[in-house]
């Protein structure tokens, strides 16, 4: 006989959840690019272009991988990822902050391509170790939990990993205000020693025998136990004559499901071999379209600031510029956090008190995110950012607090990280055209700043006079708010698509796949 799994609110559960929590606040700090990155472009003499390449570097980093991430952690567990994050933070934020300090060669009017490429390859093993770190934070949090309180609880993981850019930003700047080096120090430390404490720490637990989700007909059905792409052959402990599996929530054999649930098992595993792909990608494309758009904006506050500050004042001062980056980034983070608790609370309680499905706040979220560009592109002073700041946090953060749960509802919980994964790396393609467009609007309206009319005191804390600035204000970004707003609307109409289809589905209308009945709960044995 083996032990009963832990209660809902045993020791150890709670345990694995703070232990993820501190793993996700060391894991999103690719947030506080915008805290550093200007400083960085101004002592490398980079172009905003060639800024926002590197700044994508982490993006692909975090996005990009996802999927692999996602897969090895549903097969081994989040502690090979453990190691992954831990030397992929440590090695990154050292490495950039290396050349930070080295700075450029003596009589160098650039950096190399071979630096370049250097500096992109830190950027993206930052990313690397971010996803590792929320991948393996979310997944655990995702199987330790009941369906109802799913949204509540990873919200909460996903809120830490929002709040990662503030906490680290503020406290970087406190101990080391208007040193770059001692921040990226702090980075590289203080990312990756919380992995280690998740090395030991993080772990699914088993749900106890009380704690079952519903399983669907149809097309949910379909997906409950089988990854985004492709699908998985029937195990073997379904068609040998014990008929027993092991539940898709447990992270031991030592739970199983009794043999008169194998037939409804094989009934699902058969009906996903009917999968639409097509379908799959209606469903999926809300996020990713909004997601991109969303890593591009916030990757690019601290310039959006600067060229505000730079705009409002006869001297620029990098100290004060750096402090409005630092309040911008700080301002994204804590809306974000909020945005993230906020909207799992309110997605699980409407879910279970209403049967509101989850995937209807997706137009909410796309509204949040048209809300915040527009504040942004009216926003002419410096003074006034924190508002599409705010929003822009807020609308960012709701969407990573919903999206993991509505992944789930949409395509099961057994490959729910390597399904998370392929959501994830959708965004990649967006915030890639989004960045580089925002950077070339950017260099297009940038110059050299004149050092003339500059005291001795002032030139020395102003930008190199190599790298160039944009004194314009708004109309330094404003194309590209353009750009964003357009595609926010379409994802508006997307979230309003999905919502509607789940709506009917829910009810018992024939979409893509017929009616949605419950299916007999599944029930424990121990063995």
């Amino acid at each position: 006989m083996h032990p009963e799994s832990p209660a809902i609110f045993s020791i150890v559960r709670i345990g694995s959840l703070l232990a993820s929590l501190l793993v996700a606040l060391g894991s999103g700090t690719n947030y506080a690019f915008s805290a550093y990155g200007p400083q960085l472009a101004s002592r490398l003499h980079l172009s905003h272009t060639r800024l926002n390449v590197i700044s994508l570097s982490g993006t692909v980093g975090v996005y990009g991988t996802a999927p692999l991430m996602g897969k090895l952690v549903d097969a081994r567990g989040p502690r090979p990822l453990m190691v992954i994050a831990f030397f992929s933070l440590l090695v990154g934020y050292s490495g950039i902050r290396h050349f930070y300090v080295q700075g450029l060669p003596d009589g160098a009017s650039g950096l190399s391509n071979w630096v370049f490429a250097a500096l992109m390859a830190c950027g993206f093993f930052t990313g690397v170790g971010g996803t590792g770190g929320i991948m393996s934070a979310t997944n655990a949090t995702a199987k330790s939990f009941p369906h109802r309180a799913r949204a509540t609880t990873t919200g909460l993981v996903f809120s830490m990993f929002g709040l990662s850019a503030f906490i680290f930003s503020t406290v970087g700047h406190t101990l080391f205000l208007g040193d770059i080096a001692g921040f990226l120090l702090t980075l590289a430390v203080g990312t990756s020693l919380p992995m280690i404490l998740g090395f030991f720490f993080v772990r699914s637990i088993p749900l106890p025998t009380s704690e079952h989700d519903i399983i669907y007909s149809g097309e949910d059905a379909d997906d409950v136990h089988t990854p985004l792409f492709g699908h998985q052959e029937l195990s073997s402990s379904v068609e040998s004559s014990t008929a027993t599996r092991i539940h898709p929530h447990s992270a031991s054999a030592d739970y199983v499901i009794s043999s008169s649930s194998s037939t409804q098992s094989e009934r699902i595993q058969s009906n996903a071999s009917r999968r639409d792909i097509a379908s799959t990608s209606k469903k999926g494309s809300t996020g990713p379209v909004i997601r991109g758009l969303a890593l591009a904006v916030n990757g690019n506050v601290g310039l959006i600031s600067q060229a505000l500050y730079a705009n409002a004042v006869p001297t620029y001062d990098e100290r004060e510029a750096a402090k409005w980056q630092s309040a911008q980034v700080s301002t994204v983070s804590i809306s974000n956090c909020l945005g993230r608790i906020i909207i799992g609370v309110i997605a699980d309680s409407s879910h279970h008190l209403m049967e509101t499905p989850r995937s209807s706040y997706i137009s909410f979220v796309a509204l949040l995110f048209v809300i915040s560009q527009t504040t942004a592109f009216a926003v002419n002073d410096v003074t006034g950012l924190w508002k599409a700041s705010a929003l822009l946090g807020l609308s960012y953060g709701s969407l990573f607090g919903l999206f993991p749960a509505v992944t789930i509802e949409w395509f099961g919980l057994p490959h729910f990280s390597e399904n998370w994964g392929f959501m994830s790396l959708a965004p990649v393609i967006g915030s890639n055209i989004l960045s580089i467009a925002f950077g070339r609007i950017f260099d297009a309206h940038s110059r050299a700043p004149t050092p003339e009319p500059r005291s001795p005191i002032s030139h020395t804390s102003s930008p190199s006079e190599s790298h160039s600035m944009c004194f314009e204000g708004r109309a330094c970004y404003a194309d590209s708010l353009k750009l964003t707003i357009a595609a926010c609307t379409c994802a508006f109409a997307l979230g309003v698509y999905a919502g509607i289809r789940d709506w009917r589905r829910q009810k018992g209308g024939d979409v893509d796949g017929g009616a949605r009945t419950p299916i007999e709960d599944e029930r424990w044995e121990e063995v």
